[in-house]
């Protein structure tokens, strides 16, 4: 089954620079590496729920990449991935209930420490869903563990995930086929717990696309996050921690 929230992609330009805007918001960056295709290369904000935010940027043009076409409308929550229990099993369960669902593909990057690690993506037709991602290699390998969890601004884990979409609805029923459990309809949009976090789907509004665009952290003191030092990615903290 889908376990959890895995991790959300935020697009910047430049990587160190948003490394260090990251730290200076009270976050532990640690650098990720690069990429198998040599195009991307990234850092990680790692939470003490298991989650993530992956910090990424382009280190040369690559129009076949699948988010480079996110460069035209600049930084910002390009993606999120979901990370299942096993990867095949779960692509097949979703196929099985009737979603069309690419995958899985093989996946890796080596550390800065030389360290190589692998995983299996597979990702629906459809924008407003996010991608799974299963590890290979050992998890602990590409997430980081101990003190790279711990932020000094008191930040714990992702608690909503917000994601734009032309009909909340029809995105529903997709989510339906793709976890297998049903949603909860409320005033602001209709959300699908999964762990501790949620996803919440929402009419698409002001944002330019169809797809994840905000999200909510817990711990920290509330309020939204300087847009400039998230480079474009919205972001509120304070959510209360689940008991």
């Amino acid at each position: 089954m889908i376990a959890s929230i895995d991790h959300v992609v935020i697009l910047v330009r430049d990587l160190v620079a948003a490394m260090d805007d990251y730290a200076a918001l009270g976050f532990t960056v640690t650098p990720g590496g690069v990429h198998a295709d040599g195009a991307t290369h990234n850092a990680l904000v790692a939470f003490a729920d298991g989650s993530y935010l992956e910090l990424i940027a382009f280190r040369r043009e690559a129009p076949d990449h699948i988010w480079w076409r996110y460069t035209a409308d600049g930084e910002g929550v390009i993606d999120f991935a979901l990370l299942p229990d096993a990867i095949d099993e779960d692509v097949a369960a979703a196929r099985a209930r009737g979603l069309e669902i690419a995958g899985p593909f093989p996946g890796g990057r080596e550390r800065p420490d030389g360290v190589r690690l692998a995983w299996k993506t597979a990702r629906p037709a459809t924008p407003d869903l996010p991608f799974l991602c299963g590890d290979v290699t050992p998890r602990d390998l590409r997430v980081p563990t101990g003190a790279a969890r711990q932020h000094t601004n008191g930040v714990t884990g992702i608690a909503r995930v917000l994601v734009a979409t032309r009909d909340p609805t029809a995105s529903a029923a997709r989510y339906r086929t793709l976890l297998g459990i049903e949603g909860i309809t409320s005033a602001e949009g209709i959300s699908f717990p999964l762990g501790s976090s949620a996803i919440m789907l929402t009419a698409l509004n002001t944002q330019r696309r169809e797809g994840p665009y905000a999200l909510e952290l817990y711990g920290g003191a509330p309020g939204d996050l300087d847009p400039v030092r998230t480079h474009g990615a919205p972001i509120r903290t304070g959510a209360a921690s689940p008991q």
